[in-house]
């Protein structure tokens, strides 16, 4: 997979994202790619913040997965900072070669270059393959995750 390229990702880019974040079961129930002005919104606000990292793979001009990483400084064990990985998508005809991989193992050396000691990511408890996927690259389910919606 020496083609692919992982880069930081652009407003241009934000259709090919917002396409993959709705691919899916999950997706399709709470992203609307018909209105991409809250993305764009939201985008034009990460874009300002140095502690994140939206980041695009692409293959021969194709966008074909994204991340974003977050730098959080916390005091919590010691004053760890924590880089927290979400939003992890592979387009549809890519998955099973070995993308999800790069781009978790990109997020992970990303992370230590910000000094992160500690990768944490979720996953939504349905996704069983996400879960496996995650687990084989050595991470531990360690906790209960809570959202509340406001």
């Amino acid at each position: 997979m020496s083609d692919l390229e992982i880069r930081p990702a652009t407003a241009h880019d934000i259709p090919a994202i917002v396409a993959m974040l709705a691919d899916d079961a999950l997706g399709a129930q709470r992203e609307s790619p018909d209105d991409l002005a809250p993305y764009l919104t939201a985008f034009a606000h990460l874009a300002q913040d140095p502690n994140q990292h939206l980041v695009v793979a692409v293959r021969d001009g194709r966008i074909v997965g994204t991340l974003q990483l977050t730098v959080i400084a916390g005091l919590s064990l010691r004053g760890t900072t924590r880089g927290l990985i979400e939003g992890v998508r592979i387009h549809a005809d890519e998955r099973g070669r070995g993308l999800g991989t790069q781009l978790i193992e990109w997020a992970i050396d990303e992370a230590r270059k910000q000094d992160c000691q500690l990768v944490q990511l979720t996953s939504n408890a349905s996704r069983a393959d996400a879960r496996r996927f995650y687990e084989r690259l050595g991470f531990t389910a360690s906790h209960v995750g809570f959202k509340l919606a406001l």
